[in-house]
C-alpha cells in the first residue's frame, strides 16, 4: 500500500505549479462565468437561467412561477454556484433600470432606482419576457451545440440562437481574473440597422457604422455628452463617455428650482439625494434650500428649491461637477470569441454576430430539409401503397406476423424500413379519396420546401436575405425611439462641424483633376460673351463635368464601368479658379481605365427617391437611392453595363416623373418613369430610347411642366424649345427630331430642362468658361438650328453645359450681378 502511494507522487517545482494552477483558475473565470460570448451577449450563469425557464415551461404568454423554482432548477442542473448569484442575475434581467429591453418579466418587488434590494426569491415571481422568446426562438431545430452539464447528466446550450444581438443592445459589466468587460446598451433599432448595412456592404467601416449606432442608449436615458469618446471606443474597443443627469430649471413664484428628471446609468437615486444634502451641509454647494424626492409612478421628480439670489446655472454646474448627476462610463468591450476574450470594436461585435447568425439560419435549415425529406421519404411509400392498394392489402393479410408483413412489402415494392413500417401504421380511414388527396397535396408541398431549403444552403445570399427579413420583424416588433439624448460636448467639435454648410462648384476635367471652388468665383456675362478662364488645363485636357453642391453633402461618383464611389463635397480640395485641381485618384480607389461619367450629390439616402440612369446605347434603368446608402472604399456596382456602352447621365427622381432624353444626331424622346419599374442595384435596364447607327444617347433630364428643352451644340450654338412640343411617348421608341444638326452647329452635346429665371454656364474643352442669361436664349422650334450662344475657335468645342440659379442682391464687383448657385441634383 506504501508502495503505491509513493508512486503516484511527483516532485515539482512550488512556483510552476502555483503558476500553472492560477492559470487555469483564470481560464476558469473568464470563461465560465465572468465574460459573455460575443454571438448572444451573455454569460453561462444569464444564458442558464433563460434556458431553465425555457425548459420549465415559463414562456411569455404563460402564467408566472416562483422565482425559487427558477433558482432551484438552474443550480440543480445547471450552475453548481451559489443560490444568490443565480436570483441577483435573474433579478438584474428584470429591472427596467439595468437592461434596456429586459429578458425576464417579474412579478413581486424586484428592485427599484432607490437601491433597493429584491425581495427574497421566495416570494417573487418570473417567466421570460417576449424579447426573450427570440433569444431561444428555434433552439429546438439544432441551431446550436449542446454541450453536457457539470455532472454530465443533463445537456445545456453552448450559446443560444440570439434573434437580435443582445450583447451590443443590452450590454454586459463583468470583472475576471486579471481583465473586465463594460459594454454598454444600445438602441436595438439603431444596432439592428447597422447590421442591415453591414449585410449590404460587409466592408463597412466603425466610423460608418456610427452614422446607424448613434452612442449608447441608457434605460434611464439622461445625456451622452461628446462624440470623441464614443469615435474612440467603437473604433478601437476602448473609451469614456459622459453621462449627465437631464435636468431643467423651473420659476417658481420669483425663486428658481432645478427639478432632475433622469439620471446617468446605474446611479442610485437615494444616494444621489443624500450627497446633495451632504454638499449642502458641508457648504460645498452654497444657494439650495430644500432639497424633495417626489417621484411615483408617472416617473422621477427630484426638486432642488433655491434661494432667489442666486443663479441658477451655476448650482446646476456645481451639482454636475460634485455629484453623481454626471459620471463617466468606460466602454471596455472585451467578450469570448471562441472562447478566448477580444478586445472588440464595434464592427467586430457586428460581424461575429452576423456569422453566428449564418450558422443559425444553416443549421435551422439543415433541420428542416432533413425532415421534409423524412416526410416525403414516408410519403412516397404511402403513395405506393395507394396506388397498389389491393396487393398491399392481400400481401398484409396473407403474413402471419407483424415483421413478416413488413419484410414482404420491403421486398414486393422496393421500400425501406421505415416506409413499410408506416404503411403499416396507416389506419384504414387514409384509403378515402379525400385523404388520398390529402397526401398527394402535402408530397407536392414538401418537394418545394425541399427545393427551397436546398437553393438556401447553395446560396449565402438567401441566408443573408432571411436574416435581414428576421431582424427587421424583431425591430418591428421591439425597435422603439432612442432614451438617451447625444449632446455635444462643451470641450470637443468634430472636424466635420467646423467646416461651414455652403454651397461649392465641383469640376473635374476629361484627365481626372477635381477641385471646388466658392460661388462668387464667376461673373454673369452677355450672350455671345468671350467669357472668363474657369481653369488652367493641360494640353489635350478639358472640363468634363461642373455640378454645383453643398459642402456637407453627399458625392456620387459613377464611373464608365458602372460603378459609384462617396466623397463628402468638403473632402474635394479648394483651389483657385485657374488651378488645373486634383488628380480624382487621390481621392478614389479608382480602377485602371476607369473615368467618371456622372457625379450626382445627394443630401441623404431616401428609400422614397430613385436614381435613373441613362446609358450612351439608350439603355435606362431606376433604382431606389437606399440602395447606395453603404459604399465600399473600393466602390460599388450601381449598374450592369452591355458590353461596349457607357453611363452617360445620372438624376434624382421620385419615381412618378417623366424623363426626356437627346441623342447627338438630333433625336429625342419623352416618356413617363412608370414605364420602368425599380430594379436592384447590378440590373442592366430596360431600352429607353432605339438609336440609328452611328448615333449615341448624350443626355438624359427630369421633365419640368411649363418649362422648356435647352440644346447646345458642339460649335457653340443652342436654343430653347418648349416642353409641350415634344409629346408623350412610350419608352424604346425612335423619338422624334429635336435639333437640325448641320456642319455649321455640330451635333448635339447638351440637353437640358430649363427655365427663364436661371443661368446657363457653358465651358469648352480648353477651359473657356462663360456664364449667360438662359432669357436671352431664343426660343424656337424643334426642327431648327440654333443660334450663337458662345464663340468658338477652331480648335476648340463646348464640352460641359450647367445651370445656374440667380440671386436676387448682386454684388459690388459684378458685371450683371453675381448669381448664387443652387444645389441641382445631377451633373452633366
Amino acid at each position: 500500500m506504501a508502495e503505491e502511494q509513493s508512486s503516484q507522487l511527483r516532485d515539482r517545482d512550488i512556483g510552476t505549479e502555483m503558476r500553472e494552477s492560477f492559470i487555469d483558475y483564470a481560464m476558469s473565470i473568464i470563461v465560465s462565468r465572468a465574460l459573455p460570448d460575443v454571438r448572444d451577449g451573455l454569460k453561462p450563469v444569464h444564458r442558464r437561467i433563460l434556458y431553465a425557464m425555457a425548459e420549465l415551461g415559463m414562456a411569455s404568454d404563460k402564467p408566472f412561477k416562483k422565482s425559487a423554482r427558477i433558482v432551484g432548477e438552474v443550480l440543480g442542473k445547471y450552475h453548481p454556484h451559489g443560490d444568490s448569484s443565480v436570483y441577483e442575475a435573474m433579478v438584474r434581467m428584470a429591472q427596467d433600470f439595468s437592461l434596456r429591453y429586459m429578458l425576464v418579466e417579474g412579478h413581486g418587488n424586484f428592485g427599484s432606482i432607490d437601491g433597493d434590494m429584491a425581495a427574497a426569491m421566495r416570494y417573487t415571481e418570473a417567466r421570460l419576457s417576449k424579447i426573450a422568446m427570440e433569444m431561444l426562438r428555434d433552439l429546438n431545430k439544432e441551431t446550436v451545440d449542446f454541450v453536457p452539464n457539470y455532472d454530465g447528466e443533463e445537456q445545456e446550450p453552448a450559446v443560444l440562437p440570439a434573434r437580435f444581438p443582445n450583447l451590443l443592445v443590452n450590454g454586459v459589466t463583468g470583472i475576471a481574473v486579471g481583465m473586465a468587460t463594460n459594454i454598454p446598451p444600445h438602441n436595438l433599432t439603431e444596432v439592428i440597422d447597422g447590421l442591415q448595412a453591414m449585410i449590404i456592404n460587409p466592408d463597412i467601416t466603425p466610423i460608418e457604422l456610427m452614422e446607424y449606432i448613434k452612442g449608447p442608449d441608457f434605460p434611464t436615458a439622461g445625456f451622452v455628452m461628446g462624440r470623441e469618446g464614443i469615435r474612440q471606443a467603437y473604433t478601437t474597443g476602448r473609451g469614456s463617455v459622459t453621462m449627465r443627469a437631464r435636468a431643467t430649471i423651473e420659476d417658481n413664484g420669483g425663486k428658481a428650482r432645478i427639478i432632475v428628471h433622469e439620471l446617468p446609468y446605474q446611479v442610485i437615486k437615494a444616494r444621489l439625494v443624500e450627497k446633495i444634502a451632504e454638499l449642502v451641509r458641508e457648504k460645498k454647494i452654497d444657494g439650495i434650500t430644500d432639497l424633495r424626492d417626489e417621484s411615483d409612478r408617472n416617473g422621477m421628480r427630484v426638486v432642488i428649491e433655491l434661494r432667489r439670489d442666486v443663479t441658477p446655472s451655476v448650482v446646476l454646474n456645481n451639482l454636475y461637477k460634485q455629484t453623481q448627476m454626471q459620471m463617466n462610463f468606460g466602454f471596455n468591450m472585451l467578450a469570448l470569441v471562441n472562447q478566448e476574450p477580444r478586445l472588440l470594436n464595434l464592427r467586430d461585435i457586428l460581424y461575429y454576430y452576423l456569422q453566428h447568425q449564418i450558422e443559425v439560419i444553416r443549421r435551422r435549415t439543415e433541420f428542416d430539409l432533413k425532415k421534409a425529406q423524412a416526410r416525403a421519404h414516408i410519403l412516397e411509400g404511402l403513395r405506393i401503397a395507394l396506388d397498389h392498394l389491393d396487393e398491399v392489402i392481400a400481401l398484409i393479410r396473407s403474413s402471419q406476423t407483424a415483421d413478416q408483413a413488413r419484410e414482404g412489402l420491403i421486398s414486393r415494392f422496393t421500400l425501406s424500413y421505415d416506409q413499410a413500417q408506416a404503411i403499416l401504421d396507416m389506419r384504414l380511414q387514409r384509403l378515402t379519396g379525400l385523404e388520398r388527396d390529402k397526401i398527394e397535396a402535402e408530397y407536392a408541398e414538401l418537394l418545394k420546401k425541399i427545393a427551397e431549403y436546398e437553393a438556401i444552403l447553395a446560396d449565402e445570399q438567401l441566408v443573408l436575405q432571411i436574416i435581414s427579413e428576421e431582424l427587421n420583424e424583431v425591430k418591428e416588433r421591439f425597435g422603439d425611439e432612442r432614451r438617451t439624448e447625444l449632446m455635444m460636448s462643451e470641450e470637443e467639435i468634430m472636424d466635420e462641424d467646423l467646416i461651414p454648410r455652403e454651397d461649392v462648384i465641383i469640376s473635374i476635367t476629361h484627365s481626372g483633376y477635381v477641385k471646388r471652388l466658392p460661388v462668387t468665383t464667376y461673373r454673369s456675362q452677355k450672350r455671345g460673351g468671350k467669357g472668363v478662364i474657369g481653369m488652367d488645363t493641360k494640353n489635350e485636357d478639358f472640363v468634363e463635368h461642373l455640378f454645383v453642391s453643398n459642402t456637407h453633402h453627399f458625392l456620387l461618383f459613377f464611373t464608365n464601368k458602372g460603378k459609384v464611389y462617396r466623397l463628402k463635397a468638403y473632402e474635394i480640395p479648394d483651389l483657385s479658379r485657374t488651378a488645373r485641381g486634383t488628380p480624382i485618384i487621390n481621392l478614389l480607389q479608382i480602377e485602371q481605365g476607369e473615368t467618371v461619367n456622372a457625379v450626382i450629390p445627394v443630401e441623404s439616402f431616401d428609400p422614397d427617391r430613385y436614381l435613373f440612369f441613362a446609358t450612351r446605347q439608350g439603355i435606362v434603368k431606376k433604382t431606389p437611392l437606399d440602395d447606395y446608402g453603404n459604399i465600399r472604399k473600393i466602390g460599388l456596382i450601381a449598374i450592369n453595363l452591355r458590353e461596349d456602352d457607357d453611363l452617360v447621365g445620372v438624376k434624382l427622381t421620385d419615381g412618378e416623373q417623366e424623363i426626356i432624353m437627346g441623342t447627338s444626331q438630333g433625336m429625342s424622346i419623352r416618356f413617363p418613369e412608370q414605364d420602368v419599374r425599380p430594379m436592384g442595384r447590378a440590373a442592366t435596364g430596360v431600352k429607353g430610347i432605339n438609336t440609328d447607327e452611328g448615333d449615341d444617347v448624350i443626355a438624359m433630364d427630369v421633365v419640368v411642366p411649363e418649362n422648356e428643352v435647352l440644346i447646345v451644340t458642339s460649335k457653340g450654338y443652342g436654343k430653347r424649345t418648349p416642353i409641350a412640343e415634344y409629346r408623350i411617348q412610350s419608352r424604346g421608341g425612335k423619338g422624334i427630331k429635336t435639333l437640325n444638326v448641320t456642319d455649321k452647329n455640330g451635333p448635339i452635346v447638351g440637353l437640358k430642362v430649363v427655365q427663364d429665371d436661371e443661368d446657363l454656364m457653358i465651358m469648352t474643352s480648353l477651359g473657356t468658361m462663360i456664364r449667360t442669361s438662359m432669357d436671352g436664349i431664343s426660343t424656337m422650334g424643334r426642327n431648327t438650328q440654333g443660334v450663337k450662344l458662345i464663340h468658338i475657335r477652331e480648335d476648340d468645342s463646348v464640352a460641359t453645359v450647367t445651370r445656374v440659379a440667380r440671386s436676387e442682391e448682386p454684388a459690388d464687383d459684378q458685371v450683371e450681378g453675381e448669381e448664387g448657385l443652387e444645389d441641382l441634383p445631377t451633373e452633366e
